[in-house]
């Protein structure tokens, strides 16, 4: 499965479970760790949980390979590491703070084509 798929899968999900200001970076030939990052919030700890989960689950369902989830517990940032695409799910207090699309500003936006929430 390509990278855009994949994209679009966890897109989907995080829409699924209404993740608020869902965007994604295109990390290609910016960045070695992965080609897209995927970021959203969630407003409570529940619903970053929610989000995390179910992006796991789509995953699992459509044969994608979930390396590596971290920070779940504590539902401030959830990091997904599906490969070639990360997706960062933030409490929303923390996405402010941490401001990976000024950090990453240099990476373009990739597009979504989903009837998003956000």
């Amino acid at each position: 499965m390509n990278q855009a798929s994949v994209l679009k899968i966890a897109a989907k999900a995080c829409d699924d479970k209404r993740a608020e200001d869902i965007l994604a970076l295109d990390m290609e030939g910016i960045s070695l760790i992965a080609d897209y990052f995927l970021i959203c919030h969630g407003n409570s700890d529940k619903q970053v949980q929610a989000i995390a989960r179910e992006i796991k689950d789509q995953a699992e369902e459509n044969g994608i390979d979930v390396k590596k989830m971290e920070g779940f517990d504590e539902a401030r940032w959830i990091l997904v590491d599906l490969g070639d695409v990360i997706v960062h799910v933030f409490h929303k207090d923390e996405r402010s703070y941490y401001n990976l699309e000024k950090l990453w500003g240099d990476a373009p936006l990739a597009e979504l084509e989903l009837g998003l929430n956000s």
